[in-house]
């Protein structure tokens, strides 16, 4: 590292995170790209109108939407400590809407698998999300979605590996994007 990764690094492991691990392991191959990335990240995981339930419950969406192993493994331990129960984490890995979520919970679900499988979110949907929580909060939440498909997308593009001996949960989407081309027809190109 030359002295201004160096500052980046050692900012970031005496923040809240304590350590640099995922993304930022490759954002810091640019200093500058890095600190923002991480400013921004910490910000969003930490200082937002939602709680850390909340927040954990639109991470582990976006990951699962975004088919990153790392970032699905990462804040399923992190989802775990914030009281999400195993039921509502097995359903999000299954793709399911869990069952028995407060009002507020189920809002943020809502929400998140709207704004991961649309790209936007349907007047119905907002409204609800609308009566829960103030117009802050429903930015702060777009932001904090935007933000881990950006983590995710790193992660995946990157390959950033899990821990040793630690299984994937799915596969990387470009693996399957490339089993199933295997086994598909070659398309026909225009000539």
């Amino acid at each position: 590292m030359d002295a201004e990764q160096r500052r980046v690094h050692d900012q970031i492991v005496s923040g809240p995170r304590g350590r640099i691990q995922g993304p930022l392991r490759a954002a810091l191959y640019n200093a500058e790209l890095a600190d923002r990335w991480q400013a921004l990240g910490e910000l969003l995981r930490y200082r937002t109108r939602l709680t850390r339930r909340q927040s954990e419950l639109a991470i582990l969406l976006t990951g699962r939407a975004c088919q990153s192993p790392f970032e699905w493994y990462a804040h399923r331990q992190e989802a775990e400590k914030a009281g999400i129960e195993s039921a509502v984490i097995d359903a999000l890995l299954a793709r399911e809407h869990p069952q028995g979520l407060d009002a507020d919970d189920d809002a943020v679900v809502r929400f998140a698998a709207e704004l991961n499988r649309f790209n936007s979110v349907s007047d119905a949907t907002y409204a609800v999300a609308l009566q829960r929580f103030d117009a802050q909060t429903l930015v702060e939440l777009t932001a904090l979605v935007g933000y881990y498909t950006m983590v995710a997308m790193t992660l995946n593009a990157h390959e950033i590996p899990l821990p040793a001996g630690v299984e994937p949960a799915f596969p990387l989407p470009q693996h399957q994007a490339v089993q199933d081309a295997a086994a598909a027809p070659a398309p026909q190109r225009p000539r």
